[in-house]
């Protein structure tokens, strides 16, 4: 069973930044593309970036610019580095890999 781990998230002011990390069991990220979405309360869950195996990226149009994904394949993690938080950005962020979603870290802006 694999098993995707978030962490990192957490209460900043606007202007700052987080970095979410999120773990996986086994090798599952080294052989397929991982991607973060985010879902608000009373929003529609929102793909926030995603990391092929070759290391393409792609970013929603809200957070390029601010928002950086990579991975570390020794490490099975991948990483999604936010700079210039804005209240918008509050949200639970998840991670996800196939069919595989992590629990969510939930990430709160203030202004």
């Amino acid at each position: 069973q694999v098993q995707l781990v978030e962490s990192g998230g957490g209460s900043v002011q606007a202007g700052g930044s987080l970095r979410l990390s999120c773990a996986a069991s086994g090798r599952i990220f080294r052989f397929n593309t991982v991607a973060w979405h985010r879902q608000a309360p009373g929003k529609q869950r929102e793909l926030v970036a995603s990391i092929s195996t070759l290391g393409s990226t792609n970013y929603a149009d809200s957070v390029k610019g601010r928002f950086t994904i990579y991975r570390d394949n020794a490490k099975n993690t991948v990483y999604l580095q936010m700079n210039s938080l804005k209240p918008e950005d509050t949200a639970a962020y998840y991670c996800t890999c196939q069919v595989y979603w992590g629990q969510g870290t939930q990430v709160t802006v203030s202004s």
